[in-house]
Protein backbone atom coordinates (compact mmCIF):
# COMPACT_ATOMS: atom_id res chain seq x y z
CA UNK A 1 0.00 0.00 0.00
CA UNK A 2 1.48 3.43 -1.18
CA UNK A 3 1.34 6.36 0.87
CA UNK A 4 -0.35 4.49 4.14
CA UNK A 5 -4.02 4.02 2.65
CA UNK A 6 -5.66 0.81 3.31
CA UNK A 7 -7.08 -0.21 0.21
CA UNK A 8 -6.16 -3.71 -1.11
CA UNK A 9 -4.79 -3.52 -5.06
CA UNK A 10 -2.85 -5.98 -7.23
CA UNK A 11 0.70 -6.07 -5.77
CA UNK A 12 2.30 -4.52 -8.96
CA UNK A 13 0.28 -1.57 -8.62
CA UNK A 14 1.81 -0.75 -4.72
CA UNK A 15 5.32 -0.06 -5.36
CA UNK A 16 5.12 3.43 -6.13
CA UNK A 17 2.51 6.73 -6.42
CA UNK A 18 2.35 6.26 -10.28
CA UNK A 19 1.87 2.90 -10.18
CA UNK A 20 -1.07 2.78 -8.06
CA UNK A 21 -3.26 6.49 -9.58
CA UNK A 22 -2.58 4.18 -13.08
CA UNK A 23 -3.94 0.97 -11.56
CA UNK A 24 -7.01 2.67 -9.59
CA UNK A 25 -8.14 5.14 -12.24
CA UNK A 26 -7.11 3.67 -16.08
CA UNK A 27 -6.24 -0.39 -15.86
CA UNK A 28 -8.81 -2.55 -16.60
CA UNK A 29 -11.51 -0.11 -17.18
CA UNK A 30 -13.06 -0.70 -20.73
CA UNK A 31 -12.23 1.80 -23.26
CA UNK A 32 -13.27 2.60 -26.59
CA UNK A 33 -11.82 5.77 -27.74
CA UNK A 34 -10.03 5.42 -30.48
CA UNK A 35 -7.31 8.11 -29.96
CA UNK A 36 -7.04 6.73 -26.38
CA UNK A 37 -6.73 3.11 -27.37
CA UNK A 38 -3.82 4.41 -29.77
CA UNK A 39 -2.07 5.98 -26.88
CA UNK A 40 -2.38 2.58 -24.56
CA UNK A 41 -1.00 0.78 -27.46
CA UNK A 42 1.86 2.84 -27.85
CA UNK A 43 2.91 3.07 -24.43
CA UNK A 44 2.56 -0.85 -24.16
CA UNK A 45 4.93 -1.04 -27.15
CA UNK A 46 7.71 1.60 -25.57
CA UNK A 47 7.61 -0.38 -22.56
CA UNK A 48 9.08 -3.27 -24.35
CA UNK A 49 11.97 -4.25 -22.50
CA UNK A 50 11.44 -1.66 -19.40
CA UNK A 51 9.31 -1.06 -16.76
CA UNK A 52 6.24 0.37 -16.53
CA UNK A 53 7.17 2.83 -13.97
CA UNK A 54 9.10 3.78 -16.55
CA UNK A 55 6.45 4.84 -18.82
CA UNK A 56 4.20 6.28 -16.77
CA UNK A 57 6.78 8.72 -15.40
CA UNK A 58 6.94 9.73 -19.40
CA UNK A 59 3.52 9.37 -20.34
CA UNK A 60 2.95 13.26 -20.01
CA UNK A 61 5.59 13.94 -22.34
CA UNK A 62 4.35 11.14 -24.80
CA UNK A 63 0.43 12.83 -24.90
CA UNK A 64 2.69 16.28 -25.93
CA UNK A 65 4.76 14.82 -28.45
CA UNK A 66 2.23 12.95 -29.92
CA UNK A 67 -0.57 15.38 -30.46
CA UNK A 68 -2.66 13.96 -27.41
CA UNK A 69 -2.35 10.75 -29.97
CA UNK A 70 -4.70 12.31 -32.25
CA UNK A 71 -4.37 9.71 -35.17
CA UNK A 72 -4.65 11.50 -38.00
CA UNK A 73 -2.12 14.30 -36.71
CA UNK A 74 0.10 11.53 -35.99
CA UNK A 75 -0.40 10.19 -39.27
CA UNK A 76 0.78 13.02 -40.99
CA UNK A 77 4.52 12.82 -38.99
CA UNK A 78 7.45 13.94 -41.27
CA UNK A 79 10.97 12.97 -41.22
CA UNK A 80 11.41 15.84 -39.52
CA UNK A 81 8.86 15.58 -36.69
CA UNK A 82 10.63 12.36 -36.36
CA UNK A 83 13.76 14.12 -36.06
CA UNK A 84 12.07 16.25 -33.11
CA UNK A 85 10.99 12.98 -31.07
CA UNK A 86 14.28 11.74 -31.46
CA UNK A 87 16.15 15.43 -30.30
CA UNK A 88 13.23 14.76 -27.19
CA UNK A 89 14.79 13.69 -24.19
CA UNK A 90 11.78 13.18 -22.18
CA UNK A 91 10.90 10.17 -24.73
CA UNK A 92 12.05 6.78 -24.51
CA UNK A 93 14.93 7.27 -27.37
CA UNK A 94 14.61 3.98 -29.54
CA UNK A 95 14.47 4.74 -32.76
CA UNK A 96 12.50 1.94 -34.16
CA UNK A 97 10.07 2.55 -31.51
CA UNK A 98 9.56 5.94 -31.91
CA UNK A 99 9.11 6.13 -35.49
CA UNK A 100 6.68 2.92 -35.15
CA UNK A 101 4.31 5.42 -33.77
CA UNK A 102 3.62 7.49 -36.95
CA UNK A 103 3.57 4.11 -38.48
CA UNK A 104 1.32 2.36 -36.52
CA UNK A 105 -0.77 5.62 -36.37
CA UNK A 106 -1.48 5.03 -40.71
CA UNK A 107 -2.77 0.94 -40.04
CA UNK A 108 -4.82 2.25 -37.16
CA UNK A 109 -6.64 4.69 -40.37
CA UNK A 110 -6.51 1.44 -42.19
CA UNK A 111 -8.44 -0.38 -39.80
CA UNK A 112 -10.65 2.87 -39.20
CA UNK A 113 -12.15 2.46 -42.96
CA UNK A 114 -12.58 -1.26 -42.61
CA UNK A 115 -14.31 -1.50 -39.46
CA UNK A 116 -15.75 1.85 -38.64
CA UNK A 117 -13.32 2.62 -35.55
CA UNK A 118 -10.19 0.80 -33.99
CA UNK A 119 -12.21 0.37 -30.98
CA UNK A 120 -15.04 -2.20 -33.46
CA UNK A 121 -12.01 -3.73 -34.83
CA UNK A 122 -10.23 -4.55 -30.95
CA UNK A 123 -13.14 -5.41 -29.43
CA UNK A 124 -14.82 -7.80 -31.58
CA UNK A 125 -11.78 -10.71 -30.58
CA UNK A 126 -13.72 -10.39 -27.17
CA UNK A 127 -17.30 -10.44 -28.87
CA UNK A 128 -17.40 -6.64 -27.65
CA UNK A 129 -17.37 -8.03 -23.67
CA UNK A 130 -14.45 -8.02 -21.20
CA UNK A 131 -13.08 -10.96 -20.09
CA UNK A 132 -13.41 -11.37 -16.20
CA UNK A 133 -10.53 -13.09 -15.18
CA UNK A 134 -10.16 -14.17 -11.23
CA UNK A 135 -6.90 -14.82 -9.96
CA UNK A 136 -6.05 -15.38 -6.84
CA UNK A 137 -2.01 -14.02 -7.08
CA UNK A 138 -0.56 -12.24 -9.51
CA UNK A 139 2.24 -14.85 -10.41
CA UNK A 140 -1.09 -16.60 -11.48
CA UNK A 141 -1.86 -13.93 -14.24
CA UNK A 142 0.05 -14.78 -17.85
CA UNK A 143 2.40 -12.77 -19.47
CA UNK A 144 0.56 -14.05 -23.12
CA UNK A 145 -2.23 -16.20 -24.22
CA UNK A 146 -3.98 -17.82 -27.26
CA UNK A 147 -6.04 -14.55 -27.59
CA UNK A 148 -3.19 -12.42 -27.45
CA UNK A 149 -1.14 -14.07 -29.98
CA UNK A 150 -4.06 -14.03 -32.29
CA UNK A 151 -4.66 -10.40 -32.06
CA UNK A 152 -0.84 -9.88 -32.25
CA UNK A 153 -1.38 -11.73 -35.59
CA UNK A 154 -4.14 -9.91 -36.66
CA UNK A 155 -2.08 -6.47 -35.69
CA UNK A 156 0.77 -7.44 -37.65
CA UNK A 157 -0.88 -8.51 -40.87
CA UNK A 158 -2.22 -5.01 -40.94
CA UNK A 159 1.17 -3.64 -40.65
CA UNK A 160 1.56 -2.80 -37.10
CA UNK A 161 5.29 -2.24 -34.85
CA UNK A 162 6.04 -3.65 -31.68
CA UNK A 163 2.74 -5.89 -31.21
CA UNK A 164 4.33 -9.05 -29.80
CA UNK A 165 1.45 -11.59 -27.79
CA UNK A 166 3.20 -9.94 -24.73
CA UNK A 167 2.94 -6.26 -25.60
CA UNK A 168 -1.07 -7.07 -27.09
CA UNK A 169 -1.73 -9.12 -23.13
CA UNK A 170 -0.47 -5.49 -21.04
CA UNK A 171 -2.43 -3.56 -23.95
CA UNK A 172 -5.97 -6.09 -23.95
CA UNK A 173 -5.34 -5.71 -19.93
CA UNK A 174 -4.46 -1.65 -19.41
CA UNK A 175 -7.64 -1.02 -22.27
CA UNK A 176 -10.01 -3.92 -20.18
CA UNK A 177 -10.58 -6.84 -22.35
CA UNK A 178 -9.07 -8.07 -20.27
CA UNK A 179 -9.47 -7.67 -16.32
CA UNK A 180 -6.71 -9.18 -14.11
CA UNK A 181 -7.15 -7.86 -11.20
CA UNK A 182 -6.44 -10.25 -8.67
CA UNK A 183 -9.52 -11.10 -6.13
CA UNK A 184 -7.93 -9.06 -3.31
CA UNK A 185 -8.00 -6.39 -5.03
CA UNK A 186 -10.65 -3.40 -4.28
CA UNK A 187 -11.38 -3.66 -8.39
CA UNK A 188 -12.77 -7.11 -7.75
CA UNK A 189 -15.45 -5.97 -5.90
Amino acid sequence: MVGGDLINRCKWAEAHILLQQYHDIEWGIPCYDDNKLFECLTLEGAQAGLSWLTVLKKKEHYQNAFCKFNIQKVAAFTEEDFQSLLANSHLIQHKLKLKSVSHNANCILVIQEEFGSFSNYLWSFVHHKPIINLWVNQEDVPASTELSQTLSKSLKSYGFKFVGPTICYSFMQAIGMVNDHTIDCFKTN
